[in-house]
C-alpha cells in the first residue's frame, strides 16, 4: 500500500494539536517515517517546542496501555487508551448481544458513549 502524501498533510493541517502529539509520541513506532515528518513540521509550524513534546510524551506514556510498543487506541475515538472496561456488545447499536471488553481513554473511561 502506498502512502499517499497528500492526504496525510491535509489530516494533519485539520487534526488537532493534542491529537498531534500523541501521534508524534505514543503511536510513533505505528507511523510511516515520512507522515512522522510532515507531523513533526506542522508542530513546529504551530509553535510547539521539543520540551512540550517530552512532557506530552512523559504524561501519556506512564498511562497508556500499549500494545507491540504502540499505544493502544480507545474504542470510541483515536486518543490512547488507559483502561479496560467491560459494556455490551450490542448488535444493530440497540440489543445487548455479547459481553465485550473495551478499551477506554481517558475521557471515555468515565464517561462511555452509548452505543
Amino acid at each position: 500500500m502506498d502512502l499517499n502524501l497528500d492526504r496525510v498533510r491535509e489530516n494533519v493541517a485539520n487534526a488537532t494539536t493534542e491529537d498531534l502529539l500523541d501521534r508524534v509520541t505514543v503511536f510513533r513506532n505505528g507511523m510511516e517515517p515520512a507522515a512522522l515528518e510532515i507531523i513533526e513540521k506542522e508542530l513546529r509550524r504551530r509553535e510547539v517546542s521539543s520540551e512540550a513534546i517530552q512532557d506530552h510524551w512523559e504524561n501519556r506514556r506512564s498511562r497508556a496501555l500499549v500494545q507491540d510498543r504502540v499505544a493502544v487506541r480507545c474504542s470510541f475515538c483515536d486518543r490512547p487508551a488507559v483502561s479496560h472496561r467491560w459494556g455490551w456488545y450490542r448488535f444493530w447499536r440497540k440489543i445487548p448481544l455479547l459481553p465485550w471488553r473495551f478499551v477506554c481513554c481517558e475521557v471515555h473511561l468515565t464517561n462511555p458513549p452509548a452505543r
